[in-house]
């Protein structure tokens, strides 16, 4: 066995900055990796999904242009859409080996998991260390329905391996992946099913937001079946056939479970090193990263932080700090987020619900797509912008934007609430005309109880 003074394990993008920032200093360091270096976000995440969505967005906005009286006949070629997704994970995905070795770190690819306390083995290597990091990761449980174990299903992990368009997708779950990437298989030409166990779409959201996105995806043609779970799952022939708890049969050549997320910590046997996990299988972490277990500390998704990869790397930066000595904690921070549907939702902070739950005295304003000139002109009506504040403080809670790049716009919030500020701020800025972001000043003023406050033309 081998003592080293720092193990890693899992090489997402809170592990390789921690893992080459401790090797820069002099530190011994061991990384253990399963997978693919870089995570899921390099290579079945954030990169490849963007990539994809990149093109089936330009197809979807080219058929929608009808409506402007611009008619086209969209062809597209899937095997070199799904190439050039796959060229793009490459390229992010090279250098990365080299990045880490450069520097001295130890990468064992192997399934790492406790055999002692802060003692790891993976294969042949065994190490123990007075600091470790876990970085583990998330990924797609598979429900227990009859007839799906050992079909070819999808996951985000091989969905980007697909090299033909299925002519009819399945897609079972409404979260935020199952709706990326059915909408966007729908506008490169599959004829899509959403199969979604509640009433609504990415119900973690506010209803209207459900209601809006629901619109979206049947403007694309995508038929959504609400309120029903899969009884049988049949494979024969590469076609898929489902058993609807309604006795609805769906039939599909792809299906794709997208039902949530499951913490990767299945295989760390954690509770040799005193590392207790919740009744999930996330691992426990107090507000500056500790684990139950001294010297072993956890981020990401893995430790149920918000799954997604500007989450991972701020924990990186926090504990870093944490470990140098600084106050800092995993809550001292204002967290964004954004869904790349079409349109998309930019989210940030709290809903007026939330905020009336924990006894804020809340106030919520919306301001419809369909009020703002740039919008209106460029036919992106469907949508609405949001903000909620608090009636003692002024000070902006939070802010739920639906419409066209409100994954852009939705910084504008997250900034003015990093820096304290109050929506009086926003309300006397100037934005310029006409924009989107022409709209949230005025968004600001229906606050001051203005009628009319959209844009200087109307």
């Amino acid at each position: 066995m081998e003592t080293v003074d720092v193990i890693i394990i899992g090489s997402g993008q809170g592990g390789i900055p921690l893992a080459t920032d401790f090797a820069k200093e002099g530190r011994k360091v061991v990384l253990f990796e399963r997978d693919a270096l870089g995570g899921s976000c390099i290579n079945y995440g954030c990169t490849p999904s963007k990539a994809f969505l990149a093109a089936a967005h330009t197809a979807g906005r080219a058929r929608q242009g009808e409506k402007l009286g611009i008619h086209t006949q969209v062809e597209v070629d899937f095997p070199v859409v799904m190439e050039r997704v796959r060229s793009i994970r490459h390229d992010f995905n090279q250098g990365i080996r080299q990045r880490l070795e450069n520097v001295g770190v130890k990468i064992v690819c192997a399934e790492a998991a406790f055999v002692g306390e802060r003692t790891i083995q993976g294969e042949d290597v065994t190490v123990q260390a007075p600091l470790v990091i876990i970085n583990t990761g998330t990924s797609s449980p598979i429900p227990d329905i009859p007839g799906l174990a050992g079909t070819p299903y999808l996951t985000n992990r091989n969905f980007f391996d697909l090299t033909a368009l299925p002519p009819r997708l399945l897609v079972l779950g409404a979260g935020y992946i199952g709706l990326e990437l059915g909408q966007g298989l729908a506008r490169l030409g599959s004829q899509t099913h959403l199969i979604v166990r509640g009433d609504r779409v990415l119900d973690r959201e506010e209803p209207e937001v459900s209601e809006v996105l629901a619109n979206a995806l049947q403007q694309d043609g995508v038929q959504i079946h609400f309120g029903v779970e899969v009884n049988q799952v049949a494979h024969q022939d590469g076609v898929f056939e489902l058993t609807l708890t309604n006795g609805e049969q769906l039939q599909g050549e792809a299906l794709l479970i997208a039902i949530g997320r499951k913490p990767n910590t299945g295989a760390l046997n954690a509770a040799t090193s005193g590392i207790e996990l919740d009744t999930q299988g996330f691992i426990k972490i107090d507000d500056q990263f500790q684990t139950s277990c001294s010297g072993i500390y956890a981020i990401g998704d893995a430790a149920k932080q918000p799954a997604f990869t500007h989450v991972s790397w701020e924990d990186y930066r926090r504990l870093k700090a944490i470990l140098c000595g600084e106050n800092r904690t995993r809550s001292d921070r204002v967290l964004g987020y954004a869904v790349y549907t079409e349109p998309q939702v930019g989210r940030v902070g709290i809903t007026l619900e939330q905020a009336l739950k924990q006894g804020i005295n809340a106030r919520a304003v919306t301001l419809p797509m369909s009020q703002i000139a740039r919008a209106i002109e460029w036919g992106h009506e469907l949508g609405f912008y949001r903000i909620v504040i608090d009636s003692d403080t002024d000070k902006i809670l939070g802010a739920t934007l639906v419409g066209y790049e409100t994954a852009e716009l939705v910084h504008v919030f997250l900034d003015l609430m990093e820096a304290d500020a109050t929506w009086q701020l926003l309300e006397r800025s100037v934005h310029i005309h006409p924009t989107y972001g022409e709209a949230l000043p005025s968004l600001a003023r229906l606050l001051l109880g203005d009628d009319m406050p959209g844009c200087p033309n109307r």
